[in-house]
C-alpha cells in the first residue's frame, strides 16, 4: 500500500494536484474498479454463447503456441515499446498472442483483433476472463504467460496458479530493479518477490535479459538455465516509410533558425543528464529538441525549459514521432551513468539507426557495442562528439553503417531468437 501512496505523491509532484489526482483516479478505476463492473458481467452471461463461439474460432486457427501478455502497460500508450513490438513480431511467427489491455489506455470491452494471431483482451472483465481461461484449458499447445520484471499487479501466487494450470512463465528482465524505475520511494515488494521467484524456479520460468549486465546478474544467481539474451530492437520497415504528414510551423521555425539541431525522445527522468543539456545550450551552437513523457519530477526541478536553445515539444504519438526526428541533424541519448543506465538497452538507439541519423550517447554499456554510435565519457567529450557527428551526417560510409546495424537489430530477429529457444524446449516435451 505504501508504494501506491508514494506513487501518487510522485504523480502529483510531476503533474500538479488536480491533474495528478485525476490521473490516479482513472488509473485505479481502470485496474481495480473495472473488475467489479456489473454491466460487463451481465453482458457476458447474456451473450455467453456468442463469446464462446468467437473464442473457439480464434483458438481453432493454426499456430504453434500461445502467449498471454499480462501487464497493466496497455497497448495505445505514448511510449510504444518492447511489449507491443514483441507481440506484433511473435504473432507474425505463428504464435497466438493474447495481449492484456486496460480501460486506462484502450477501449476494449472483451477482445479485439489487431492482426493475424494478435488480439487485445480485457482481463479485468472477470466473467470474460473466466471464459477465456476455460477455453484455453482445452487447447493442447504450449502455453506461456509473459510478464515484465517491473510489473506491479501480478503476484507470485498468480504465477504459481498459471504454472499449476500448465503454463510456463516468460519473465522479461528489462531494467535494474530500483525505486526510480518503479516511481516509488522503495522498490515494491511485489516486484522483488516475482524476481526472487524467477531466480529460484529453473523448471517453469524462462528469463529474457535485455542487457549484458542483467544477463550476467541472472547467470551469477541461477546459471544459464532457460536464460535468453535479447536486446531491444527496431521495426526497420516502419522507419523507411513516410507520407505527407504536416509538421507544425512552430517546430519548423526552430529547425530552420540556423543552428545545428540535436534531439532526444523518450522518458525524461532522474537518469536524464540535465546538466549536460545546459552545457550544450551554453555553446549557443545547437537547438536542443526534447520529446517525451515527464517520467518523474526531475524535468521540472531541473528548470531545463528555461534554458536558451532548449525546446520541449511534449509527447508525440509513436506513428508521428519519426516525422519530427528525421528533421533533426543529430540524435542523442544523454543519460547519467548509474545502475539503471548501465543495464539499459535503449530502444530508441535502434530507431535512431533506422532513421540514418548520427548518434551521440553517454558511455552506456549497451551503446558501446555498436560502431555507428559515438559514446562520450564526460560532458566535454560529449560536446566534441557532437561536432564529429555533424561532420558524419552526410557521409555515405557512416550512413551505410547505421543502416547495417539497424537491420541487424530488427524486432523480427529478437522474436526469432526467443521462438527458436522455445521451439527447442517444446521438442523435448513432445
Amino acid at each position: 500500500m505504501k508504494e501506491k501512496v508514494t506513487k501518487l505523491i510522485n504523480v502529483v509532484k510531476k503533474d500538479g494536484l488536480i491533474k495528478g489526482i485525476s490521473k490516479m483516479v482513472r488509473y485505479y478505476s481502470a485496474n481495480y474498479l473495472s473488475k467489479i463492473n456489473i454491466f460487463a458481467s451481465l453482458d457476458i452471461k447474456k451473450n455467453k454463447e456468442k463469446y464462446s463461439q468467437e473464442l473457439e474460432q480464434i483458438l481453432k486457427s493454426k499456430y504453434d503456441r500461445i502467449i498471454l501478455w499480462r501487464s497493466n502497460f496497455g497497448w495505445n500508450v505514448p511510449l510504444y515499446q518492447r511489449p507491443q513490438h514483441m507481440a506484433v513480431s511473435m504473432a507474425k511467427k505463428n504464435t497466438l498472442v493474447l495481449y492484456e489491455v486496460t480501460t486506462f489506455t484502450d477501449k476494449v470491452k472483451t477482445i479485439k483483433k489487431v492482426d493475424k494471431n494478435l488480439y487485445l483482451i480485457n482481463f479485468n472483465n472477470k466473467e470474460y476472463a473466466k471464459l477465456v481461461f476455460a477455453k484455453l484449458s482445452k487447447v493442447k499447445k504450449p502455453k506461456y504467460v509473459q510478464v515484465y520484471s517491473t510489473e506491479w499487479l501480478m503476484g507470485v501466487s498468480d504465477l504459481k496458479e498459471y504454472i499449476n494450470n500448465g503454463y510456463k512463465i516468460i519473465y522479461e528482465y528489462i531494467d535494474e530493479l530500483t525505486a526510480d524505475i518503479a516511481g516509488t520511494k522503495e522498490i515494491p515488494q511485489n516486484i522483488m518477490d516475482k524476481f526472487n521467484y524467477a531466480i529460484q524456479n529453473k523448471e517453469d520460468v524462462y528469463i529474457v535479459a535485455t542487457a549484458d549486465k542483467l544477463y550476467n546478474d541472472i547467470t551469477q544467481k541461477r546459471g544459464q538455465t532457460k536464460l535468453i539474451f535479447s536486446t531491444n530492437g527496431v521495426d526497420y520497415d516502419f522507419y523507411q516509410k513516410f507520407s505527407n504528414f504536416k509538421l507544425e510551423k512552430s517546430y519548423l521555425d526552430i529547425i530552420k533558425n540556423g543552428k545545428i539541431n540535436i534531439g532526444y525522445y523518450g522518458a525524461l527522468a532522474k537518469w536524464f543528464d540535465y546538466d549536460l543539456i545546459k552545457k550544450i545550450s551554453k555553446t549557443n551552437k545547437y537547438n536542443i529538441i526534447l520529446f517525451g513523457v515527464k517520467y518523474d519530477e526531475a524535468f521540472d526541478l531541473s528548470k531545463i525549459e528555461k534554458e536558451e536553445n532548449v525546446y520541449y515539444m511534449g509527447v508525440k504519438e509513436y506513428k508521428y514521432l519519426k516525422y519530427y526526428a528525421r528533421k533533426i541533424d543529430i540524435l542523442t541519448i544523454p543519460f547519467i551513468i548509474n545502475d539503471i543506465t548501465k543495464s539499459t538497452s535503449p530502444l530508441k538507439l535502434f530507431e535512431y539507426m533506422a532513421l540514418h541519423k548520427p548518434i551521440v550517447t553517454t558511455n552506456m554499456n549497451e551503446c558501446q557495442k555498436y560502431k555507428s554510435v559515438l559514446t562520450a565519457k564526460n560532458h566535454q567529450e560529449f560536446i566534441k562528439k557532437l561536432e564529429i557527428a555533424y561532420e558524419n551526417k552526410d557521409d555515405k560510409k557512416y550512413l551505410n553503417l547505421l543502416d547495417k546495424e539497424a537491420c541487424e537489430n530488427s524486432w523480427n530477429q529478437k522474436a526469432e531468437a526467443l521462438i527458436s529457444y522455445l521451439q527447442d524446449e517444446e521438442k523435448e516435451l513432445l
